[in-house]
């Protein structure tokens, strides 16, 4: 039980040092790219540029990355959000506006950071070029989502170990599903 309190503590404070230490020119860059991922339209995108200009190799990394961030979106949001039940941190942790424009689901786990993490960790084996790139506004999504008080960071954790699970399953469940088959 001890060790849930320490996760506690440690995750308030870092939710309120993230949330007070990033200064307003880079907490706007975090904002502008969080709200680019928003209903994964960045992903998708991307998905799509990937596909016209990659040839073969961008249609395969393109579909990777769309499979493992359906499977991570259905995983994050659709099963563990609706049995974790975990409230936001506080308002009152929180010194800027953006606290404000924050949802009412659970804050276990990160969504955004679970589909970010599952594009990226998904597309990389196949196109290791487009995962570097990939790998920058992600992290950024990641960081943005604990420095505007929507989440923890053990939720952020959360979400992209869900992410990284689910590119690995997207990569390799056909392969899987066509050795057992009859």
């Amino acid at each position: 039980m001890r060790l849930l309190t320490d996760l506690h503590e440690i995750d308030g404070a870092l939710t309120r040092r993230a949330a007070s230490r990033i200064p307003p020119g880079m907490a706007k860059a975090l904002s502008a790219v969080e709200e680019s991922a928003e209903s994964t339209k960045l992903w998708c995108g991307a998905a799509a540029v990937m596909a016209w200009k990659g040839g073969w190799r961008g249609r395969r990394a393109a579909a990777a990355g769309l499979a493992a961030l359906t499977v991570a979106q259905l995983v994050s949001n659709g099963l563990c959000k609706q049995l974790a039940g975990r409230p936001r941190p506080p308002v009152e942790w929180i010194p800027h506006d953006e606290v404000a424009d924050r949802p009412d689901s659970s804050s276990f786990p990160s969504g955004h950071t679970a589909a970010a993490v599952a594009f990226t960790a998904a597309v990389a084996p196949t196109w290791p070029a487009a995962g570097a790139v990939c790998a920058l506004p992600a992290t950024m999504v990641a960081v943005e989502r604990v420095q505007s008080g929507a989440h923890y960071p053990s939720d952020v954790a959360a979400g992209a170990v869900i992410g990284l699970a689910c590119a690995w399953l997207a990569r390799r469940a056909p392969a899987l599903f066509l050795r057992h088959w009859p």
